[in-house]
């Protein structure tokens, strides 16, 4: 299965964080084992997910699994936890038997929450023993089912996040420039960007540098590129590159070769 291409989320449940962390964590999920058996059948599958710069925890409460990451290739016991941050293709090779539990962060709630530098992790496979007490984590894989495992961990960033003294203006100054650069459908570039928010350049890309890791210019063209692609395989008919400050096709074409690593029409078979 490949993201954006096919409907990766059938074979997971979701959950949203409660309000107080809505701005650091996009979502909770947990493979169902009924949905995998359903969808899937008893074959080995893999789940290709593109470049996001979204740091995620990735529990694993079935069996052992291989992970790609660009060109690395990693073999994940099966009580083995890790932490990745998604700047590149990653991709897991799963057994029949895989149940995986996944807390997504969006950009900079990493930082927001644990005060870990998102920057640091970049290329990496982190165990999340270095992140996690030993025993909250045995905890959560102890737990009956998605939303115990989801309460345990959500009172525990709560926890961290009311007692420390975040760095809440980065965050909150990298937050508002890719709300900005959305809402002006992609078309505003770094130093418009920087303009209407009354800021440098040289600003904006220290914020973005610290905070995510990488360039506003390359964080952008990958946030672009997601989200036209996703427009596109929804509906391809109605799709227009214009709409996602693309010049005409060709330019969203050459985009999603750089996103995917492939061209449009490979994706589709």
């Amino acid at each position: 299965m490949v993201e954006i291409f096919d409907n990766i989320h059938k074979i997971y449940q979701y959950k949203a964080p409660c309000e107080e962390l809505k701005d650091y964590i996009e979502f909770f999920s947990e493979s169902s084992f009924e949905a995998t058996s359903r969808h899937i059948a008893n074959k080995c599958f893999s789940v290709k997910l593109f470049p996001s710069w979204t740091p995620t925890f990735w529990i694993n409460l079935g069996s052992p699994y291989q992970l790609f990451l660009g060109e690395k290739q990693y073999f994940i016991q099966s009580q083995e936890d890790v932490l990745i941050l998604r700047n590149t293709i990653a991709e897991r090779h799963n057994l029949p038997t895989d149940h995986i539990f996944t807390v997504k962060f969006f950009p900079g709630g990493l930082e927001a929450i644990f005060d870990i530098n998102q920057p640091r992790l970049t290329d990496k496979v982190v165990s999340l023993s270095a992140i996690l007490p030993g025993q909250l984590i045995q905890e959560v894989k102890k737990a009956n089912t998605f939303e115990e495992r989801m309460t345990m961990l959500q009172d525990f960033f709560l926890s961290l996040f009311n007692k420390k003294n975040n760095r809440e203006y980065y965050f909150r100054i990298v937050q508002k420039a890719i709300e900005t650069y959305s809402g002006s459908n992609m078309e505003l570039n770094n130093g418009e960007i920087a303009k209407e928010m009354f800021a440098t350049n040289k600003t904006i890309y220290r914020y973005f540098t610290n905070v995510i890791g990488t360039t506003p210019k390359n964080y952008f063209s990958v946030l672009r590129a997601r989200k036209a692609l996703l427009s596109y395989v929804e509906n391809k008919e109605l799709f227009s590159p214009y709409d996602y400050g693309y010049y005409d096709m060709s330019h969203f074409y050459k985009e999603v070769v750089k996103f995917t690593g492939k061209k449009l029409i490979e994706n589709f078979r």
